[in-house]
């Protein structure tokens, strides 16, 4: 099921102004630059091939994403860049892409480990040989959740000039085994009530996440605490993994 904030228009219109572009998308950025033909799944509002495409990019950029109203914003910005509505499910993949990116902790969404077997088959499909794997996931041990409280408000102006408040809540009292359910809480003016949107994202430790991506048939190369390319360590805030299908190397 698509998180309510992605598949409202109005919520999704707010996601650049609440996630500018930063050190990650930079990071990202470089690949896609280097890299012939890109799948980005759950692209969103298709800010990272939106990027490459404007600075000259003339590959294949595909981007993939279930929320319709993320894909409107995509759209808009850049038709040229191919968008599709749905999951990698979507359809039959066959090595047609030398880049594959899940960015925005996409990869978090995966809670069962047979939705995240699956995810990764379809990944190697959609790859060609010595192709690339790349996507980031939170590091548990610097549990960022912590920090998801109703005090900690963000505060955007959305395309209507009016001011829109964000904060975050974990629900449960915290994490349920690698799990974090919290809600998102959306407030502004125009607005006769708050929105609310309810998520749970799944933190994996890296030798979790490598051993699933051995058991797809993937070589983990590299795995990165922050986008300096620092290790991964407990205080680090990112498991960033970059894995080959193949002999790739970074």
């Amino acid at each position: 099921m698509v998180d309510h904030s992605f598949a409202d228009l109005s919520l999704a219109a707010l996601y650049d102004r609440l996630n500018p572009w930063g050190p990650g998308d930079d990071f990202y950025l470089d690949l896609v630059m280097a890299a012939g033909a890109v799948l980005d799944v759950g692209c969103g509002t298709g800010r990272l091939l939106r990027r490459a495409y404007d600075d000259g990019h003339r590959g294949r950029l595909m981007g993939l994403d279930p929320a319709a109203a993320m894909l409107v914003q995509a759209r808009c910005a850049a038709p040229g860049v191919e968008w599709v509505l749905g999951d990698l499910r979507t359809r039959l993949w066959s090595g047609e892409f030398e880049l594959v990116v899940m960015t925005g902790h996409a990869f978090q969404v995966l809670l069962h480990d047979d939705e995240l077997r699956g995810c990764l088959r379809a990944v190697r499909d959609a790859l060609r040989d010595g192709g690339r794997f790349v996507f980031e996931t939170r590091n548990p041990a610097a549990r960022a959740w912590e920090t998801w409280t109703p005090d900690r408000v963000h505060e955007v102006t959305g395309a209507d000039g009016t001011a829109v408040r964000v904060w975050h809540e974990v629900l449960g009292g915290g994490p349920v085994g690698d799990r974090v359910t919290f809600t998102e809480t959306f407030d502004g003016a125009g607005w006769n009530r708050p929105r609310v949107s309810r998520a749970t994202l799944r933190f994996l430790d890296p030798d979790s996440l490598s051993g699933f991506l051995t058991e797809a048939g993937f070589e983990v190369l590299e795995q990165y605490g922050d986008w300096r390319r620092g290790p991964v360590t407990d205080r680090g805030p990112e498991i960033i993994t970059v894995a080959g299908k193949g002999s790739s190397r970074v």
